[in-house]
């Protein structure tokens, strides 16, 4: 996914702590430590690791492009980019940016009037690969390539760099002067990544060179071999920082639906991993076994211990995935010995899912339908539904631009009001839709169709309960495989293989996309209620829910589908169209094709600089057409706009997050995108390798992870 839409949707265990220095830069104010779940990471010093060793980290795919500002860039490349080049600020566990030592002495505004001034002062023993020192020259090529006037340059992004006047040397040896034209309040996100002239000051070789490694860097490892599935790091030689305790570190592309699959066969030490797989290593622990064991207490005779699963939940799902271990064939018991040498990670990812409402036609161009369907929707109950099973804290998330624990955090979700049925169907009676009297089972049925298009008979009571596909409904032992009640009881769909994704893939981090579905693709899915359709000039209103129909996708399937039957509680009915995860995002979510849909988005420490292009005001280009920048529902107003600017303009801190804090109450209040929770992020981490796992916003310390003596 590329830079563009990763911060365009792009499109940590509660309790126990573990002590900050592994991570860079975390700092000691009086905000006090990091909410539960903000990160998990095995950590030790670095004295007790061996100092040598071999890392091998899964990735998603294999990088176009090692250059993290051009349009191909990818988390890859971003991942990389942390090992081999300079990062002048790196964040902390709450999203703090932090001075990072090894490059900068100091960096200060030195002037407000009559324009911005900042001065970076270089670590001196700071130098490029090939020996030459970091310097002035630098920070100018990457200036001119990215401020947006240079179209020769395949860039992904100009904000912040567009705001620079001129970059020059400073009054001492190793300072740089840079001076903006217009004050920016965010300007500790720029030059990091940090790439050396050789690389910016070419067009051809920003656009081209940089797709086939990076002949000069600056970390503590290097480029050494780019292969078709593979890139290899090793220590820079001339870095003067701490020494990196690995010898290597080897990013190895392997699908998210075969890393389970990698992980028993010994070729990846440490992979982010679906719910499935998840649960599967949870299962080896000591906890994991002792659960399976109550449960074999619990069995019935002739059944080897068969695992209660009366309870539902997690328990059940704990209890069965134990049980299967512990009682399924040679070959799954041998699959758990390997996975046991894994320990599971996992923290409240810093990105979030969101139920986005289209607002350029049809019935949710009307504000009113919008905040209607919001206030349908129970964002505590799908918050539980994602979060709860694995063990995470499930609270809703309150605000679009920052994520619980970071500075300035407020739940503004009170410009919109909480779930309220009453509320949002007077809502609807306002404008226009109204319910006329078919309010009978049957007559909500009319138009259902199954997954061919064809006309579905309406079922009876028992076939309709049975057939919701709800996690409550399953989680109380109804499927008779272990596979799809250990899925069912998380909340998850997975196929019996259990190959199914654990996060709700996020471009606006879909990593869904997919063509338009044939017409007989589309169909109507979720419990029907009750409640009569309401219509409007004897129309019912009808919106179309798109959502991916891979196999990473599957929990976010059941979120939709969860959707799907809050909505038809206030008479709103659903038409789900599943579309291939491949083309989610470019054939639907960027041209607008769609009336509800469901993404992710990354959060950011930056957010009145990253914010702003997903919550702008589209406007009319010259050729009629609509320029939303990442704004994808299309939702926006003057008034938002303006909080932005002025945010990005206030150098005062607490003042630009006031701002961001009154930017979040309107985009609330427009109702365009409805915040439903942080996504969960699941490592599966060799045991014995430490300072490393679900890092949340927490920059890694690559240099400091190892495998213990």
């Amino acid at each position: 996914m590329s830079i563009a839409k990763r911060r365009c949707a792009m499109l940590l265990v509660a309790g126990v702590m573990l002590p900050l220095p592994v991570l860079t830069g975390c700092s000691s104010d009086d905000d006090g430590p990091p909410p539960p779940a903000a990160w998990d990471v095995a950590s030790a010093p670095r004295g007790g690791t061996t100092g040598t060793g071999t890392l091998r980290w899964a990735l998603d795919a294999t990088p176009t492009t090692f250059n993290a500002f051009q349009t191909a860039a990818d988390t890859g490349t971003q991942r990389i980019a942390g090992a081999v080049l300079p990062a002048l600020y790196t964040l902390d566990a709450r999203g703090r940016p932090q001075r990072n030592g090894d490059y900068l002495t100091s960096a200060d505004i030195t002037a407000r009037e009559p324009k911005q001034v900042v001065v970076y002062k270089l670590n001196p023993k700071a130098v490029w690969s090939d020996g030459r020192p970091l310097g002035a020259e630098d920070f100018q090529a990457q200036w001119k390539a990215l401020r947006g006037t240079e179209n020769a340059y395949w860039t992904a992004r100009n904000a912040g760099y567009d705001r620079i006047a001129k970059i020059e040397p400073g009054d001492e040896d190793h300072e740089v002067k840079v001076t903006f034209a217009k004050p920016y309040t965010d300007w500790r996100s720029l030059f990091t990544p940090l790439y050396p002239k050789s690389v910016m000051s070419n067009p051809a070789v920003f656009n081209a060179g940089a797709r086939k490694g990076l002949a000069v860097s600056s970390g503590p490892f290097m480029v050494h071999a780019v292969a078709d599935k593979s890139v290899t790091l090793v220590r820079n030689p001339r870095w003067w920082g701490d020494r990196a305790r690995l010898s290597r570190l080897v990013f190895r592309t392997v699908p998210a639906e075969q890393r389970a699959g990698a992980l028993i066969g010994g070729q990846l030490d440490m992979a982010e991993v679906d719910r499935t797989t998840a649960r599967r290593i949870q299962a080896t622990t000591p906890d994991g076994k002792k659960q399976a064991a109550g449960a074999k207490k619990s069995g019935s005779p002739g059944k080897a211990g068969a695992p209660d699963l009366s309870t539902g939940g997690q328990d059940a799902a704990d209890a069965l995935a134990t049980w299967a271990a512990e009682n399924g064939p040679q070959q799954d018991r041998s699959q758990t010995v390997a996975l046991s040498r894994f320990t599971l990670r996992k923290a409240l990812d810093p990105a979030y899912t969101q139920l986005a409402l289209n607002g350029t036609k049809g019935p949710l161009a009307d504000e009113r339908v919008r905040r209607a369907v919001a206030r349908a929707i129970d964002r505590k109950a799908l918050a539980n539904l994602v979060l709860k099973p694995l063990g995470l804290p499930a609270k809703p998330l309150g605000n679009h631009l920052l994520m619980a624990g970071q500075k300035g955090y407020k739940d503004h979700s009170g410009a919109l009001g909480g779930r309220d049925t009453h509320a949002a169907q007077s809502l609807l009676a306002d404008a226009g839709w109204r319910a006329n009297g078919s309010s009978t089972r049957q007559k909500s049925l009319d138009g259902k169709t199954d997954d061919r298009g064809r006309r579905r008979a309406a079922p009876t009571a028992m076939a309709s309960e049975a057939t919701t596909g709800t996690a409550s409904d399953t989680a109380t032992g109804t499927e008779s495989t272990a596979s799809t009640a250990s899925d069912a009881a998380t909340g998850t769909e997975s196929t019996a293989s259990g190959t199914a994704s654990g996060t709700a893939s996020g471009s606006p981090s879909a990593t869904a996309s997919g063509a338009a579905p044939a017409a007989g693709d589309a169909g109507r899915s979720g419990r029907v209620g009750e409640t009569a359709v309401v219509r409007k000039k004897g129309r019912p209103l009808v919106l179309r829910f798109v959502l991916p129909d891979d196999s990473a996708s599957a929990p976010l399937r059941t979120v939709g589908e969860r959707i799907a039957q809050m909505l038809e509680g206030i008479g709103v009915r659903t038409e789900i169209t599943k579309v291939p995860g491949t083309g989610y995002f470019k054939d639907h979510i960027a041209t607008g094709n769609y009336d509800l849909a469901l993404y992710s988005w990354p959060a950011s420490a930056y957010p009145a600089t990253d914010g702003r292009p997903i919550y702008a005001k589209p406007q009319p280009a010259a050729d009629g057409s609509l320029v939303v920048e990442q704004n994808y529902t299309r939702v926006g107003t003057d008034q938002i706009d303006q909080l932005f600017d002025q945010a990005l303009s206030e150098l005062d801190g607490s003042a630009s997050r006031s701002l961001i804090g009154r930017a979040d109450a309107r985009i609330w209040a427009a109702a365009g995108s409805l915040p439903l929770y942080q996504r969960p992020e699941l490592v599966a981490m060799r045991n014995g390798l430490v300072n490393a796992g679900a890092f949340g916003f927490a920059t890694p310390r690559y240099q400091d992870m190892g495998f213990r003596k």
